[in-house]
């Protein structure tokens, strides 16, 4: 079949199409129907199915023979572990850590926090949960105490689960301090805490409430799958919110497993034989869906990789790792291959390694620039897909089809709509706009299958964020056009959410903090375009009058505040003072225009602006620290 008679199937009978995808999944109960439109805008997909996620991507292969097979793939060259997990390994670890939890009072609908290094334990404690119903929430190893603090607040877990410590090229990071003063800070507190012991630093266990992952498991009864109804959520994942408020994505169970089931042949052309690696990390979206679920989901091999592009030892690394467990596709995001290029320009480590295996390389995370696509052409000689998601939507909106049809690959996009999308091109007043016309990203409602169905515990910021600005569609946040082709092009975000190597990142966020600071009266970050990251966040400062410290003292006073309250994620290195910032009459900073000025871009000025000398103030002062970077 060809990409436009799926696409037009889709979109002309959603019912048949995803009922046909959902024959994939092993129900407990299948479902008499696919969407379910009773609450909307609440939509529900297969809302009275019965299913386990977990039993899906591990039990299955077991019952059909295939628990030889390996499930997980561990590779750290930081710290030289390499290590082969099976089908049956894997649904026995899952089994006694979901005892262990039900153990401990944990029971369907309760919450579990994740906070967890790269390593095959990660993928366990969420399949673990997935097993008896609880809800995990993974939060990135990288964040700070409060950021995690913030998140148990929200998500009110009964129990946390988190590695002693992880490991990065520059040295150990201790987690278990990180986590003790996050409950400290913490409204809620949870029950337990489970550690999970590394030998590179062993963390200080607190009687009564912490519990060693390795030690609790003796004499625990193995949990069997609990039946879930398919509306029941699998997970939270946050994800930057403009206020600086965490927003916790809502992931419901069936839609998840049939639709991460589906792009696993029509979108990634992997069949269950195949060896898939996601290069990212179990914290963020990708690693979600693509380090854990997805895979699995199909019977394939997944890969969890402890190292970085470049460093670990070297630039070669990805390809060592290719050759060596015979990788079929790789997907990471562009910022890994500009690093990659920045120190191995010519490709001559990838000359030394048989990359034969290796048939696709997908890319996302963040705005593939096309001399990296290039680059990565040229030296590989595969086929360099980029392609566009969210982590509210779990799985690709525009993508090529490659297991469906091989469409031609323009560069600086991301090509099509995916089935179950149906992309338009807005403006303002919500009317589509003309093939070729920059305006807002949006989806007609219903959502597919595996987009979240909500925000926890928030229904009207749901609506709020992401309903209200165009009545019947989901705003992306993303602005661009459409080419005569149907090809969609991302252009930039509509809101002041930073792109900071695939990670979003809120500059309201970051401006919070600042503005703690006793000297800061005032403040803006803005995202500046960076060769390697996508972005990097620029602060610009507005001091107290009469403050008797030196500028400099402050700024690095600033930078260090930043990375203790949110994390080196942030990688907030850049500030400058400014006199005054630019405003609407109504008080508005304009960010947007801020960010045009570092990036040497043109840019008019609004209507409403309240003084126009303060841009030339904000140019001297960009120009200081080498913006715009010619």
């Amino acid at each position: 079949m060809s990409y436009k008679s799926v696409f037009e199937n889709s979109m002309s009978d959603p019912e048949a199409f995803w009922m046909d995808a959902a024959k994939h999944v092993d129900w407990v109960k299948p479902p008499s129907k696919a969407l379910s439109s009773e609450k909307a805008p609440f939509y529900e997909w297969f809302q009275d199915s019965e299913v386990n996620t977990c039993h899906n991507a591990v039990d299955r292969h077991v019952q059909e023979g295939k628990g030889d097979k390996t499930a997980i793939i561990y590779d750290s060259p930081i710290t030289g572990k390499k290590s082969k997990t099976s089908f049956f390994e894997l649904q026995e670890q899952t089994a006694l850590l979901g005892g262990l939890l039900q153990s401990q009072g944990v029971v369907k609908g309760d919450r579990v926090i994740i906070y967890m290094p790269m390593i095959p334990e990660s993928l366990v404690a969420m399949l673990a949960c997935a097993r008896i119903g609880a809800i995990h929430c993974v939060v990135f190893g990288g964040f700070a105490a409060n950021e995690l603090a913030t998140r148990i607040n929200d998500c009110t877990p009964k129990v946390i689960i988190a590695g002693s410590c992880g490991i990065e090229p520059s040295g150990i990071i201790a987690y278990k301090p990180l986590l003790d003063l996050a409950i400290e800070i913490a409204t809620h507190k949870p029950e337990k805490c489970i550690i999970f012991q590394r030998e590179q630093l062993q963390a200080e266990l607190i009687e009564e409430r912490d519990l060693d992952w390795v030690s609790s498991l003796q004499g625990i009864k193995p949990a069997e799958c609990v039946t879930l109804n398919g509306s029941d959520p699998v997970y939270i994942l946050y994800t930057s919110g403009t206020t600086g408020q965490p927003k916790g994505v809502l992931r419901p169970t069936a839609g998840h497993i049939v639709a991460l089931a589906w792009t696993m042949k029509n979108v990634y052309d992997v069949e269950p034989e195949d060896v898939f690696w996601a290069a990212s990390d179990v914290g963020w979206i990708v690693g979600h869906s693509y380090i854990c679920y997805g895979p699995l989901f199909n019977g394939n091999t997944t890969v969890v990789f402890e190292g970085k592009p470049i460093g670990t030892p070297d630039p070669g690394t990805f390809w060592r790792v290719i050759e060596e467990y015979n990788i079929k596709v790789l997907f990471t995001a562009p910022t890994a291959f500009r690093a990659i290029k920045r120190v191995d320009p010519t490709g001559e480590f990838i000359k030394k390694y048989d990359l034969s295996c290796l048939k696709t390389l997908f890319l996302a995370g963040e705005r593939a620039d096309p001399d990296t696509i290039k680059w990565a052409q040229n030296h590989l000689n595969i086929p360099v897909i980029d392609h566009w998601w969210q982590t509210e939507t779990g799985f690709a909106i525009a993508s090529n089809p490659w297991g469906i049809e091989k469409l031609p690959i323009k560069l600086g996009s991301p090509t099509v709509q995916m089935p179950g999308y149906d992309v338009q091109i807005l403006d303002e007043a919500g009317s589509m706009l003309p093939d070729g016309t920059m305006g807002a990203i949006a989806i007609k409602l219903p959502l597919p299958p595996g987009t979240l169905t909500t925000i926890w515990n928030a229904d009207d910021r749901y609506k709020s964020s992401y309903l209200e600005a165009f009545d019947g569609y989901y705003e992306t946040g993303d602005a661009g056009y459409k080419d005569e082709d149907g090809y969609l092009y991302i252009m930039s975000r509509t809101d002041d959410v930073m792109n900071v190597a695939g990670h979003r990142l809120s500059s309201g966020q970051m401006e919070e903090v600042l503005a703690s600071h006793p000297d800061v009266a005032e403040c803006a970050v803005i995202g500046a375009a960076d060769a390697l990251k996508g972005q990097l966040p620029v602060g610009l400062l507005c001091l107290n009058s009469g403050t008797k410290k030196s500028e400099l003292d402050i700024i690095d006073e600033c930078i260090k505040l930043v990375r203790s309250q949110i994390g080196p994620v942030a990688a907030f290195k850049t500030a400058v003072v400014v006199n005054s910032l630019p405003k609407t009459r109504s008080g508005k900073i304009l960010r947007g225009v801020i960010a045009k000025i570092a990036d040497g871009e043109d840019f008019k000025a609004p209507a409403t602006i309240d003084d126009l000398t303060v841009l030339d103030d904000i140019a001297l002062a960009l120009k200081k620290i080498g913006y715009p970077k010619v």
